[in-house]
């Protein structure tokens, strides 16, 4: 049994009302729902209701069945929500790590040059990036491809293509996240390369 007595009354509540949040988010019935966990309906309705201790084995299937994550469903928050930036002036950004997954970068920094003419100067690695413009218009090169990034536009893409993003008549402002392997990749290659692509991000490890 997952044990939640008065100190974990708190979070036995919000444990049940999670799954119930989760299970109308994806509009499901108490029917569908108990038939994806293989639980009775009268069961899921009483864990809904608090009328049934929690389970642990019955919270890894009610997770699994909700496409979520035990961990993620017996979250609470931490004392340490908020996160300040580290700022990084040789190359003009600010970095922040994102806490529920120590391999991913959040950052933004500000562009004042255009993406190379040269398609050698574009990079490729292992990864993924998601990134937005703040202000301004961003050029992303991809592969053959070129693409204007509008402010509040936002361009995702695997990082395996070759690629580099720079500016389009002007200044311009992106927040960038990258997940563990395009972070590696940038901490490899970003050595001198200047800015033809996305943010070289400085090595803290």
């Amino acid at each position: 049994m997952l044990r939640m007595e008065q100190d974990d009354g708190d979070l036995d509540s919000l444990v049940r009302k999670r799954i119930r949040a989760l299970r109308v988010a994806q509009g499901w019935s108490l029917e569908e729902l108990a038939g994806r966990a293989n639980l009775s309906q009268s069961s899921l309705s009483r864990i809904e209701n608090g009328q049934r201790r929690l389970a642990l084995d019955q919270l890894v299937t009610l997770a699994r069945a909700l496409d979520t994550s035990l961990d993620q469903l017996v979250e609470t928050a931490s004392d340490d929500v908020i996160t300040s930036p580290m700022i990084d002036g040789a190359h003009g950004l600010m970095r922040w790590p994102v806490k529920g997954d120590p391999g991913m970068t959040v950052v933004r920094q500000r562009m004042t040059e255009p993406p190379p003419d040269n398609p050698a100067r574009m990079r490729a690695h292992p990864g993924r990036e998601w990134l937005v413009v703040l202000s301004g218009t961003a050029t992303l090169m991809l592969g053959h491809r070129r693409f204007r990034v509008e402010t509040n536009q936002a361009a995702e893409f695997p990082t395996m293509l070759p690629h580099a993003i720079g500016t389009e008549g002007g200044p311009c402002e992106i927040l960038g996240i990258f997940d563990r392997d395009a972070r590696r990749g940038h901490l490899r290659e970003g050595r001198g390369a200047g800015k033809d692509c996305a943010p070289d991000l400085p090595n803290t490890t």
